[in-house]
């Protein structure tokens, strides 16, 4: 039985280094399947097979059905996945110049088997073309084996940041600062990933978004510093005080900050937070406006949110913020015709 008092790490009210788990003895749980799906992708499409047959590049990733999570018992991770995927292919012969296209198939990615034993079926649509086949068969899933294992190591150690949790942390000693990027960004997924401490010491993400909004600068820029606009796009009364130390508040109350820079159609900052994140913790909020033709793009840099709340936090500026503007935007300019 755990006393309290007499050392024992599983008593969980004494010494919480970050209130939850403490020693990190009992079962937590995160689902790894979003994020699975996305850097599957990311490994996967786009590979290039080049060899004296000709030149192949896997395209879509069109079929991804499984599931992935990770699990911390007594300070040990473990990890359960299962995936059926299927790519396309396509590829051009180098001696006649002829194309053709194929699949890849992948029908039971999972912890149960090595990489290096799990089953990569190849097919080529009917025709001639077969050299293209045996070099997706060979050198093809060579590099499709790569990538599988790039994906596992992601797994285990960009995607489980933060799920061993701190003990008392020895005077002196800091949180880990930094990881290595997760790869090129898209316009809604998490961009270069890298842990940051801002406020409470805790293990932190940076996300980067881009969305183009077909409105000028200025007005895009209105919608996030004007009160009435913030109200329209956002379904919630809000408080918005657009100038340097001002106040800002959403969604009754589940998104809250302050302003702390303004450059007119061009950039806002601001510290940033949502009410389910630990007590005086905020993010950082870069919002920058750029002209392209007739629309404007949107970079979107949010550093310092909680490991935890990263989903969540993506689909917040993409769900209540960027879809809800394009609608705004579009009754507006549907009202003018």
């Amino acid at each position: 039985m755990a006393k309290w008092g007499q050392g024992d790490p599983r008593w969980i009210v004494e010494e919480r280094a970050d209130a939850t788990n403490v020693n990190n003895w009992h079962w937590t749980e995160r689902d790894a399947t979003s994020w699975s799906k996305r850097k599957l992708k990311e490994v996967l499409e786009g590979l290039v097979v080049e060899g004296e047959a000709g030149r192949c590049e896997i395209g879509d990733l069109k079929h991804v059905e499984g599931e992935a999570s990770c699990n911390s018992r007594k300070g040990k991770l473990i990890f359960f996945y299962e995936w059926n995927l299927r790519l396309s292919w396509k590829g051009t012969v180098k001696e006649s110049g002829e194309k053709h296209k194929g699949s890849v198939e992948i029908p039971n990615l999972s912890e149960e088997n090595e990489v290096d034993d799990t089953e990569i079926n190849v097919s080529k649509k009917k025709g001639e073309g077969d050299v293209l086949k045996d070099l997706m068969r060979t050198e093809g899933t060579t590099k499709v084996r790569e990538a599988l294992r790039d994906y596992l190591k992601a797994l285990k150690t960009e995607f489980t940041l933060g799920m061993i949790l701190p003990t008392k942390t020895p005077v002196g000693q800091e949180l880990p600062t930094e990881r290595k990027p997760s790869g090129n960004t898209v316009q809604d997924s998490v961009s270069p990933q890298s842990v940051d401490t801002v406020g409470v010491k805790i293990p932190t993400v940076k996300i980067l978004m881009r969305e183009m909004f077909n409105s000028p600068a200025d007005e895009l820029y209105s919608i996030f510093t004007t009160k009435e606009l913030v109200q329209k796009f956002s379904k919630c009364p809000a408080v918005i005080e657009a100038e340097k130390g001002g106040k800002l508040q959403m969604f009754e109350g589940c998104v809250s900050g302050e302003y702390t820079e303004l450059v007119p159609s061009q950039r806002i900052v601001l510290k940033w937070r949502c009410r389910s994140w630990p007590d005086e913790h905020y993010a950082t909020v870069a919002l920058t406006f750029t002209e392209v033709a007739a629309q404007t793009e949107l970079q979107l840099e949010c550093k310092g949110v909680p490991v935890s709340a990263e989903e969540s936090t993506r689909q917040c500026w993409k769900k209540q913020h960027f879809e809800e503007i394009h609608l705004l935007l579009q009754r507006s300019q549907d009202s003018m015709e």
